[in-house]
């Protein structure tokens, strides 16, 4: 049948062979849309077409074509456009795709999420067993994904809205005395000593130990710069990059107490070229994770100092939790752990050596406290 809108500012309307009403309108891209459902009232879809002209001057409108577009598609597509992830970050993020949010949104359209299958997806995945942490991890990345839909106006709003759910309740992790880490350091191969202690007491990520070039040690300043670290993918893969934040690159003050440990350490196992890794592996290649954790035997060695269960990191925690018992200020001990966040980068801009050197040194007087004598060396 013929439009009736004649005098219509915007959109038409017609009536069908059906006795029904059909609406057509203009995007902001000037292409015409057909309304995705019909009216049984002339009025009805009058209403309709004023809604969806409310929505266009106030943005809130979204294209219903492309908001058929399936998650799994479109949330590949996020990751691969994102050029500035790392390597490591891309691997952790189709990961929690392809194992939590494909299964259960893959096939559905963007359009037809929302705030109760979001909740009951989080609900099914606790039910499978999957741990809190990774559920929180999964939900964080559904909602970036689905933010920026929201943002691209594929869709009106994030339905990602359950208070609490993208935060990370970690369990208790242990914290070893000073006596317990020159325990751990005496209980591994002579070569990897210095690895523990140094981990421990400069508060050092596995990929920012692994990495340690023998420049980077200052033994006479007491201090080692994070110039780099070693990612290892799932694939086998290892990186050598700058860290994953500008906070990262930072320099840290040594407590005096392990520095003989790392003179003699140099000495019997870095080559002498300052480029030279400090620790290496048995042959003297890249040092692994995996590779170390079979040197030292891991399991077995964390249940002798009866710490079954540890992990590497929390060496780092270990260091943290001991230099703010040293009286550290928040934004010293978040500068010499080389916090991830702007506020923390903000903070190591401005932050004085002073302050660090001052917690090494209150470190130091724990160690010799404890260990005087093992403190010294092997």
């Amino acid at each position: 049948m013929a439009n009736k809108a004649g005098h219509r500012r915007f959109g038409s309307i017609r009536k069908l062979p059906s006795g029904r009403f059909q609406i057509r309108y203009p995007g902001p891209d000037g292409k015409l849309r057909s309304g995705e459902t019909t009216y049984e009232r002339e009025r009805d879809a009058e209403r309709a077409l004023s809604l969806l002209e409310a929505k266009m001057v106030t943005g809130d409108w979204t294209d219903p074509q492309r908001s058929k577009v399936k998650l799994g598609d479109y949330a590949a597509k996020w990751i691969s456009e994102r050029t500035e992830l790392r390597p490591r970050t891309v691997e952790i993020y189709s990961g929690l795709l392809r194992r939590h949010v494909a299964p259960y949104f893959g096939n559905v359209a963007l359009g037809k999420i929302n705030t109760e299958m979001v909740r009951e997806w989080r609900a099914t995945l606790a039910s499978s067993g999957v741990g809190a942490t990774e559920i929180a991890k999964a939900y964080r990345f559904l909602r970036a994904v689905l933010m920026t839909a929201t943002d691209d106006q594929l869709i009106p709003r994030n339905p990602c809205r359950i208070r609490g759910a993208g935060e990370e309740k970690s369990e208790e992790r242990p914290v070893l005395t000073v006596a317990q880490v020159f325990q751990l350091a005496d209980l591994v191969p002579v070569r990897l000593r210095a690895l523990i202690l140094l981990a421990t007491f400069a508060s050092l990520r596995w990929g920012e130990v692994a990495a340690l070039r023998r420049m980077d040690l200052d033994l006479n300043a007491g201090t080692v710069s994070v110039r780099q670290q070693h990612v290892e993918l799932d694939s086998g893969e290892l990186l050598v990059g700058p860290p994953k934040s500008r906070a990262g690159l930072r320099t840290v003050a040594i407590p005096e107490a392990i520095i003989p440990a790392l003179r003699q350490h140099l000495d019997q196992f870095t080559e002498s070229e300052p480029t030279a890794l400090v620790f290496t592996g048995a042959n003297g290649g890249i040092l692994r994770r995996s590779n170390f954790r079979r040197a030292v035997k891991w399991s077995e060695t964390t249940r002798k100092l009866g710490v079954p269960g540890l992990h590497f990191h929390d060496l780092r925690h270990t260091g943290n939790t001991i230099a703010a018992s040293a009286g550290a200020s928040l934004r010293d001990l978040m500068a010499r752990m080389g916090h991830d966040s702007v506020r923390a980068a903000m903070i190591y801009q401005h932050r004085t050596a002073e302050a660090d050197h001052k917690i090494a040194d209150v470190m130091n007087g724990k160690i010799v406290q404890v260990l005087p004598t093992e403190a010294s060396g092997h």
